[in-house]
């Protein structure tokens, strides 16, 4: 690993388009700032981290992550509180997963404080760029590829560790709007011993053709149940689960096949902080249409860091669908939403630790 003392080099663009960019009507995920972090591992070593230009990546034909799918990804937000200040959430979290699907696919990891201190400078040189309305945030994605360029499956000796970010609008734009979803027991996301608790490229490939079909069948996210038995519910979309059965706030555990969501345990500490009953244990499907059927499924909703908690308004199981709280957002979903958020944005007090103050 590379010495946390060693400086960032930074670089500045001779023009910024900021001037013309809109911050307050931008869509998830297609305008990027004037900046990127970069870093090279070659000779056993992380080399040259650097703040550039935003730039396309030169790359051969015959360079590993385009045939062997070496990438790993995180995803986080910098915020901008009602007093100026910019606060990231939760960063060692995404740091420490980030290093865990590293090991996973044999790819060296990041020095967590020289990783810290990349996203801080580039948040930093970036901070114009972040949005001004409530909900709007500057979102983060750090990623690493494979780039030595070679033919047969091994592990790569070279990797490129990059930071891009950009603006993006509040996720709900008109408040709470539950979500239909659709429950496939054709096609799995991942199976235990694979890499379902990995933020990996692969993972996202492999949900492609199911979202497509539910999508078509006018759903939001799909469903996705254990690959071994298709009997237990484990991750919706891109995000994780939780139900609210009786009293109890239930999701599924986290055995090797679910990504272990930062949102996923913000939830599970906040609502054991509220001292409600909570539980991490395996949740049949059968036992939630059953709980649809007889009223005791009070809510659902998915977590993750694009939109913190959505609510779950149907679900389709066998050609049924299946209303939950009348097709409403609940009373704890919409309570944690909220929670989350102002902590976030240093709307309220952060008895957990969790909001950092950069600037």
């Amino acid at each position: 690993m590379i010495t946390t003392g060693q400086k960032i080099a930074i670089q500045k663009t001779e023009k910024s388009r900021l001037a013309e960019t809109d911050l307050e009507n931008v869509k998830f995920g297609r305008v990027f700032s004037d900046h990127m972090f970069t870093m090279d591992f070659v000779d056993g070593s992380w080399r040259k981290p650097s703040i550039v230009p935003f730039a396309n990546l030169s790359m051969s034909p015959a360079t590993l992550v385009l045939h062997y799918s070496q990438t790993i990804f995180e995803g986080l937000k910098a915020y901008r509180g009602r007093d100026g200040a910019i606060y990231l959430f939760r960063p060692e979290e995404n740091i420490r997963r980030m290093n865990a699907s590293a090991e996973r696919l044999c790819m060296p990891p990041v020095d967590p404080a020289l990783f810290l201190d990349a996203l801080k400078t580039l948040v930093r040189v970036e901070k114009d760029w972040i949005p001004h309305s409530r909900g709007a945030s500057l979102y983060i994605r750090p990623t690493m590829i494979a780039t030595e360029p070679a033919l047969g499956v091994h592990p790569a000796g070279e990797y490129l560790f990059f930071i891009v970010v950009g603006p993006v609008g509040a996720y709900y734009a008109e408040g709470f709007a539950p979500t239909k979803i659709f429950v496939s027991e054709d096609y799995v996301r991942a199976v235990r011993g694979g890499m379902g608790n990995c933020k990996a490229a692969g993972n996202y490939a492999a949900s492609l053709y199911a979202s497509r079909i539910a999508s078509d069948m006018g759903y939001t996210q799909v469903l996705w149940l254990d690959a071994i038995e298709r009997k237990y519910a484990e991750e919706v979309g891109t995000s994780n689960i939780f139900f609210v059965i009786g009293d109890e706030l239930v999701t599924p555990p986290l055995a090797g096949s679910i990504l272990p969501g930062v949102t996923r345990n913000s939830v599970l500490q906040i609502a054991r902080h509220w001292g409600g009953l909570v539980a991490e244990r395996p949740v049949a499907i059968a036992e939630v249409i059953e709980a649809a059927a007889s009223g005791d499924l009070k809510e659902a909703f998915a977590s993750g860091t694009a939109a913190i908690v959505s609510p779950i308004g149907q679900i389709y199981y066998r050609g049924q669908e299946h209303v939950i709280n009348g097709g409403r957002t609940g009373p704890l979903t919409e309570r944690l939403y909220n929670e989350i958020l102002q902590i976030q944005y240093g709307e309220k007090d952060d008895p957990f630790g969790w909001r950092m103050q950069i600037a």
